[in-house]
């Protein structure tokens, strides 16, 4: 087995050869983006869809989709996973609703992007299916549907008893499912590497191979020069915490995957599983699978959920304990894949705001960022692209009226308050867990947990 090398996905395609010329020395730019992922090339990639005489230069300290967009679970979900009512708290349901809106347009929007483009990411239409194993996951899947029904998802909800559910996959003691339609399974990489090149086509500097080390108002500072620009973007997501004065604006949340070798028929006909459907489950500690091109299980999920200092890990290394989680929730989910070599193994960051909630916007200073998706950014980092787009050229649009725009919230508390709250909630999550599966109903545990670090 094969851990870390960023991921599975540069496994599948190989890692960039010949990297990006760094900054060579002093630049100017109209506008500067920090981190050449996927909020940052999307922002790139609008800004010269609207105004192609723009000058825009990346800048990337390692290589375009290094982080986060290069590492995840590949659903392209276009789902609203945040705190509803706190966004509705300043902006009102109905601006809520518009959001919810614009999450399940994006979908399609890169789809499109990638179809105009001719990016090769795997990409297959399907739904999401959510599944319940035992009575208090189902209580959480039903109360799920009629919340994402009120808040403007109910034309793309549709809820499975067991029967339906086991004849779309194969899964142990399921009681039902949740299913959203209008989804994606992506190939994450892919698709990285092929809008990278994209907006280098129209014209974008990208700089690989150079660490920005301060940011201020028309300057990026770095160890090869500074880039003057009038706009400056930070979209470094879950990296947020390694730029100097940032390291308690956004906490770098752990997430893990491991990817079995390609499935034989006969285990494929004994899970099912024919609709491609991404899946997840209803525990607190959730689950998120794909089943891949080439006849895989991936399978992700928290493990050492958060490092001290907000560390983060070594191109993508994850330790054995969470190899070991993710292998038993493969085998729980899926038995009959059991015998299957697990091939890889690799682990990354997610951004996680105070308040749980992603955040986009402009300061007056000229400073915008976006980020803090809390783990679904696949989709999210698209519509955060185009709403920077918006926000730099100074348009008024639905999308710079959606109430994420220009949300700020405190800091993350110093360690080892952060430390003990984040790793006690996943403590909490996993105790909670433990119960339901016994036959219990839902466990007070988990909601114990969500309040101690105001995730709810």
């Amino acid at each position: 087995m094969k851990t870390g090398g960023v991921s599975f996905w540069y496994a599948d395609i190989g890692l960039p050869g010949a990297r990006r010329p760094p900054l060579q020395g002093p630049a100017e730019a109209d506008v500067a983006i920090i981190g050449a992922g996927y909020t940052g090339l999307w922002a790139a990639y609008a800004l010269m869809q609207a105004a192609p005489g723009l000058r825009v230069t990346v800048l990337e300290k390692h290589f375009a989709g290094y982080g986060a967009s290069g590492r995840n679970g590949g659903w392209l979900s276009g789902g609203f996973a945040w705190n509803h009512d706190r966004y509705a708290a300043s902006s009102g349901p109905d601006a809520v609703r518009a959001m919810v809106r614009a999450m399940m347009g994006t979908v399609d929007a890169v789809i499109a992007v990638a179809e105009a483009e001719g990016i090769d990411a795997d990409i297959r239409r399907c739904d999401e299916l959510m599944v319940a194993t035992n009575p208090a996951q189902q209580t959480r899947l039903v109360a799920e549907a009629r919340h994402r029904a009120h808040w403007g998802e109910g034309a793309r909800i549709q809820t499975l008893d067991a029967a339906e559910t086991r004849a779309r996959v194969t899964i142990p003691g399921v009681t039902g499912a949740m299913v959203v339609r209008g989804t994606a399974r992506i190939q994450p990489a892919k698709l990285v590497r092929g809008l990278a090149e994209a907006v280098e086509r129209r014209g974008v500097t990208i700089h690989e191979g150079t660490e920005v080390t301060g940011i201020a108002p028309g300057v990026v500072t770095t160890a090869a020069g500074q880039v003057r620009a009038p706009i400056v973007l930070r979209c470094t997501e879950g990296f947020t915490a390694t730029l100097p004065g940032h390291r308690r604006a956004w906490l770098p949340l752990n997430s893990a995957q491991i990817v079995t070798e390609p499935l034989p028929p006969e285990t494929w006909a004994r899970i099912g599983w024919d609709g491609h459907e991404i899946l997840g489950d209803f525990d607190h500690a959730y689950c998120y699978c794909q089943r891949t091109r080439e006849g895989r299980i991936a399978v992700g999920a928290r493990g050492v959920p958060y490092r001290w200092g907000s560390r983060l890990d070594r191109d993508g290394v994850p330790d054995p304990e969470t190899i070991r989680r993710l292998t038993a929730i493969l085998h729980r989910h899926f038995p009959a894949a059991r015998q299957a070599r697990i091939d890889h193994a690799w682990c990354g960051v997610l951004g996680v705001p105070r308040d749980w909630c992603a955040t986009v916007g402009l300061g007056a200073d000229g400073i915008g960022w976006a980020g803090g998706y809390v783990g679904t950014g696949v989709s999210t980092a698209n519509l955060a692209g185009r709403t920077l787009a918006d926000l730099v050229l100074g348009r008024e649009t639905d999308l710079t009226a959606l109430p994420w725009v220009n949300r700020r919230v405190r800091k993350w508390e110093p360690e080892p308050l952060r430390w003990l709250g984040v790793r006690s909630m996943y403590r909490l999550f996993a105790a909670a867990d433990r119960a339901e599966a016994r036959g219990g109903g839902p466990s007070r545990l988990a909601a114990i947990g969500n309040r101690l670090t105001g995730r709810a």
